[in-house]
């Protein structure tokens, strides 16, 4: 879901990760046809090229090592100082990158070929993201269940649910419940 105050780079980086909905058990890329049409649909993998299903475990390890930082934006653990396999993943993706000419801009576009060139192109969002500082405020969800991914837009980046009315409503329902358990067992004086 992309806001008006969502950078692109940001909300493509946020829609590549969302694809696999933790809660519902569903996967937009769990095949090679699947894989296909949603990077198709985003511009970024040409009509004839195919996909395997090598391809959709490439993708599927990139989504969740993304995920896993994610996470960390979020509080939840540190980041990995052994980003290694996020950077194999680069490395097999061929993720160089030259300046091209696009219409009255520059744009950077992948050197690679094939599917190496789309997850190339969401490793470039990272990039972006990183540079137009919003990748700070793209968080997974903290529900552990959910794991959405959202653009946080409150001022003070505090945000830690995608949703109030849902993961933020049934967290607080829980530290409620939690402490009533708590008070219940506690002796009285």
């Amino acid at each position: 879901m992309t806001t008006s105050k969502e950078p692109p780079a940001a909300g493509l980086v946020a829609a590549f990760v969302n694809t696999l909905d933790r809660e519902e058990g569903r996967d937009e890329l769990a095949t090679p046809a699947e894989l296909a049409a949603w990077f198709r649909g985003r511009g970024l993998l040409a009509a004839e090229v195919a996909t395997s299903a090598a391809d959709v475990k490439r993708a599927a390890g990139l989504r969740e090592g993304l995920r896993e930082l994610l996470l960390v934006n979020n509080g939840a653990g540190q980041v990995d100082r052994d980003l290694s396999a996020l950077n194999r993943y680069a490395d097999e993706a061929c993720a160089r990158f030259q300046l091209r000419f696009e219409g009255p801009d520059f744009a950077l576009r992948p050197l690679a070929a094939g599917f190496d060139a789309a997850l190339a192109q969401i490793l470039l969002g990272v990039g972006q993201a990183v540079a137009d500082g919003s990748w700070v405020r793209l968080k997974a969800c903290a529900d552990e269940a959910c794991q959405y991914v959202f653009f946080d837009q409150s001022r003070n980046r505090a945000g830690h649910w995608c949703s109030m009315r849902s993961c933020g409503n049934r967290a607080k329902a829980r530290q409620f419940r939690a402490r009533r358990r708590a008070q219940a067992a506690a002796p009285s004086r």
